[in-house]
Order: structure tokens, then C-alpha cells, then sequence
């Protein structure tokens, strides 16, 4: 009687433990009818415990399951677990396809699971062939030759935008490193200054000097130091000759081809005064100062020369210093050194966008 329970007990158990070690070979197409040349995927199916060794099918592009069905690709296998992990399933699937109209039987897949046979069921499919209408012959038409892809502006815009960037930013780079390399400034700051001309400066001054009464009271020399020396400096700016390193004597003769007999009178009595003045001590009055003073200002509107008022004022450059060079050299650098790298970005996705259009 014992003996009986025990018997019936792993009666019972053997099923379960069957099943945790049953190996399932599933295989289905997604479609069974198809017309020649036409693609379809066959998916192979095995549930096994998951500690179980599996061999698929060896089956690889471009071999036939049975002739005129070939397999097309062979995709990597899915792997899916249940039960916590005790069991798993493989998916394998194939593309295949027929190059013949029939129905064709399709032997069942076999696997090996721990080097034991495991068959799946068997299919059909059904492959039609193209309906060709044989009545107009005159409607048959040979393959189509192989056409070139129509220029598209919208996929070319960016390399072409970003191209003639890239040539901007080169050229940028070469003008700084020629500016680097040959010590010339970046950035040259000119700006132009207004130039008064020389009657309008020798005025300037001669009324400075009248204002300055002190000079005509306590030192009549410095008085006419500084009056001479205001006429000799317009009259180097007026008739481009150095008077400022002539005696009054060769200012005299220089100026007899351009000035009057009156204007030379007046310029000879005021350096005659000023060279007795400076070189024998001579002491003058008050009012031979003003006459003096008067007689240089009628000097100097009688001989001077009218200025365009529509002429620009002549450019002048203003110089940097060291530390400020040094400082644009510092900063071109690493602008030259941004821009490169950019450069050579853009250019990198220029060659990618470019492979990737024409491919």
C-alpha cells in the first residue's frame, strides 16, 4: 500500500517536472502567400530552460531552405527569460523569399537542445507569379536607366554658407598672424586734428603776447625775443624756409622776391629793434612796443596765405605704446587660436554633411 502512494506521487510530479525541462519549437511566416521576388520574415521560436545549451540552424545569407527559396538575412537572435530566469526563449529570424511561382513545402527546423533533436511543425507558402499582359507587346518597356539625384538648395545651402565662413575665418587668421610676424599694429588709431594755418597761429600768438603786458613793462628783451621768434616760425610755415636758424639780415634778402617794399619795411624796423634790443641793451618805450606789436600784425595779414575751407584736416596717427602693443599681440593670438579652432570644426562637418549628401 505504501509502495502504491509512492508510485502515484511521482506519477503526478513527473509531468511538472517535465515541463520545467520541455523544449518548444515554434516556426511562422508572416505571410504565406507572396508574389515572386517578393520578401517575407520567417521567425523560428525555442522555449528552454534557461541552464539548456541551444544550437539554431545553421542557416546564412544566400542559402536556400529548399531550392528557389533563399534566405535573404539572417537577423541576430532575441533572447527573453521567464519564470524568474528558470526559463528562456530564443528568437531567430530569417528573410526569405521565392524566385519561382508554386507552392512550396517547407521542412520542419530542427535544433539541438544539450545535442538532443527538437523539430519544429512544417509550412507552406504560396508564391503567384506576375500577371504579364502578352496581348500588347508594345507595352513592355526595357528597366529604367539609373537616374541622377536632382540638385536639391536646401541640402547644399549650409555647406555652401558655412564654406565660405570657414574662408572668411582663414583669411582672418592670415592677416593677424601677417600682422604678428611683422610687428605691425592690429588696430591703428588715426584721427584727424585741425591744422590752423600759419597766419592764424602767429595771430594767436601775437595776441598772447599783447595780453601778457609784463613782458613790455620789466623785460622789453623776452618782449621781443618771443616776437621775432612768432614771426620767424610763420614765416618758416609761410615760405618753407628755416628762418628760426637765419639772422634777420638773410630772412630779409630771402623775402625780397615775395613780399612788398612796404611789408619788408615793417619787418626791418621790428628786427632792427629787436636786434638792438637783445645784442646793444637798447631800451625802448612803451608805445615803439605797441607800434611794434601792431607792425607785426599788419606783417602778417598783408603776406598771409588763404586756406580752402573745404580742404580735410590732414590724418594723424597716434603711436602705442609698448605694454599696449604687447597687449593687441596677446589678444591676437588667441583670437587667431579660437578661430582656428573653429575652422577646423566647421570644416570636419563640413566633409561629414558632404559624404552624407552625396551618399
Amino acid at each position: 500500500m505504501r509502495i502504491s502512494k509512492i508510485l502515484l506521487g511521482l506519477a503526478l510530479l513527473l509531468p511538472v517536472l517535465r515541463g520545467n525541462a520541455q523544449v518548444i519549437v515554434d516556426v511562422k511566416v508572416d505571410s504565406l502567400q507572396l508574389f515572386i521576388g517578393e520578401q517575407t520574415n520567417l521567425t523560428l521560436g525555442v522555449t528552454l530552460g534557461s541552464k539548456q545549451k541551444l544550437q539554431l540552424p545553421t542557416l546564412k545569407k544566400g542559402d536556400q531552405i529548399i531550392p528557389l527559396v533563399e534566405v535573404l538575412n539572417v537577423q541576430r537572435p532575441d533572447t527573453n527569460y521567464m519564470d524568474d530566469g528558470k526559463r528562456m526563449e530564443i528568437i531567430q529570424r530569417y528573410t526569405i523569399t521565392a524566385w519561382d511561382s508554386s507552392l512550396y513545402y517547407l521542412p520542419p527546423f530542427e535544433v539541438k537542445v544539450d545535442g538532443k533533436k527538437y523539430a519544429s511543425k512544417s509550412l507552406a507558402i504560396k508564391v503567384y507569379t506576375v500577371d504579364v499582359d502578352t496581348l500588347h507587346i508594345d507595352r513592355f518597356y526595357p528597366p529604367n536607366g539609373i537616374m541622377d539625384v536632382p540638385f536639391s538648395w536646401n541640402d547644399w545651402k549650409n555647406v555652401v554658407y558655412s564654406s565660405f565662413l570657414v574662408a572668411l575665418l582663414l583669411i582672418i587668421c592670415v592677416i593677424l598672424y601677417y600682422h604678428i610676424v611683422n610687428g605691425k599694429p592690429i588696430v591703428r588709431i588715426i584721427r584727424r586734428k585741425k591744422v590752423l594755418p600759419p597766419h592764424k597761429v602767429a595771430i594767436n600768438e601775437i595776441e598772447r603776447i599783447k595780453a601778457d603786458r609784463k613782458w613790455a613793462n620789466e623785460d622789453s628783451k623776452e618782449y621781443y625775443t618771443l616776437l621775432t621768434d612768432t614771426l620767424r616760425t610763420y614765416i618758416k610755415d609761410r615760405y618753407g624756409f628755416n628762418a628760426t636758424e637765419m639772422t634777420s639780415a638773410e630772412i630779409i634778402e630771402r623775402l625780397v622776391a615775395d613780399n612788398n617794399e612796404e611789408a619788408l619795411a615793417e619787418l626791418r624796423e621790428i628786427f632792427t629793434t629787436a636786434d638792438l634790443v637783445k645784442f646793444a641793451k637798447y631800451v625802448t618805450q612803451i608805445n615803439e612796443n605797441d607800434a611794434n606789436l601792431v607792425a607785426a600784425l599788419e606783417y602778417v595779414n598783408q603776406t598771409k596765405q588763404e586756406v580752402d575751407p573745404n580742404a580735410k584736416p590732414e590724418p594723424e596717427v597716434i603711436k602705442e605704446t609698448d605694454q599696449k602693443r604687447m597687449n593687441q599681440v596677446l589678444a591676437a593670438r588667441i583670437v587667431m587660436g579660437v578661430l582656428i579652432v573653429i575652422s577646423l570644426c566647421l570644416t570636419c562637418w563640413l566633409i561629414w554633411r558632404t559624404y552624407d549628401i552625396l551618399l
